[in-house]
């Protein structure tokens, strides 16, 4: 966990992409978050993901995740602006 803003901040563990251009991300304290894609794909290079076989190469990639082309979110973007979801 890293501190970031007086908060300490989980890192991405595991990264499934979803329908919809979300990705479920559960990080390093378990828990599980949606994070919403779509915002970004109107921008280079993110619009590349509108392809669904790309947006679906989505890994875990040091704290955060990132895809095939080298698209990334900021970790602290991917835990802050997520959703969390209840299972």
């Amino acid at each position: 966990m890293n501190k970031i803003r007086g908060k300490t901040r989980p890192r991405a563990v595991e990264v499934i992409p979803q329908s919809d251009y979300c990705v479920l991300v559960t990080f390093s304290n378990k828990e599980k978050r949606q994070f919403d894609v779509k915002p970004y794909l109107d921008f280079k290079p993110y619009n590349e993901l509108k392809n669904n076989t790309l947006f679906n190469t989505v890994k875990v990639a040091g704290l955060s995740i990132e895809w095939l082309h080298g698209q990334d979110i900021c970790p602290d973007e991917l835990y802050y602006n997520s959703v969390p979801v209840i299972t």
